[in-house]
């Protein structure tokens, strides 16, 4: 009877653990954020630095104002890709280098898995939504600027 028990608690702790990770898989809406500016539109930024923050992203928000976006931020430069896991709105990805300069764009497709990659090494990716870069007409090679672009004078 106790080895009944057990295992019956040991489910519940179980379940109890995937429902506390099932919960914190909602949306991030309380991200640090700066303002970066592409030409004269200025962008309310959302910052993902940390693994758990980028794998997240903009998962599982019903909707996102047009001026917002949500910029990936990555230790170093690599080939990023991106897929539409649970998440809802159709989205635009920059690829971004060091300076600012977008690499290429991607529009991606809502709750999608075809992955959307950098066309070469980039530490930036910046998701809008689907249709706002072609709006403005920024399209690649096109420079952003803000606080994460600008190059810093490394001591000699």
């Amino acid at each position: 009877m106790n080895l009944i028990r057990a295992a019956s608690q040991l489910t519940v702790l179980m379940l109890l653990h995937i429902g506390a990770a099932w919960a914190q898989e909602g949306p991030q809406l309380s991200l640090n954020r700066i303002k970066i500016s592409a030409g004269m539109h200025q962008i309310d930024t959302q910052l993902a630095l940390t693994p758990q923050e980028r794998q997240i992203g903009l998962m599982n928000r019903p909707s996102m104002p047009n001026h917002e976006g949500m910029l990936f931020v990555f230790e170093e430069a690599g080939v990023q890709c991106f897929w539409m896991k649970n998440t809802l709105l159709p989205l635009t990805a920059a690829f971004i280098a060091d300076d600012g300069t977008i690499v290429n764009l991607a529009d991606m497709k809502p709750q999608v898995l075809d992955s959307h990659c950098s066309m070469k090494p980039v530490r930036y990716v910046l998701e809008m939504n689907q249709g706002w870069f072609a709006k403005r007409g920024i399209k690649p090679g096109f420079k952003l600027s803000g606080i994460p672009f600008q190059t810093q004078q490394k001591p000699q």
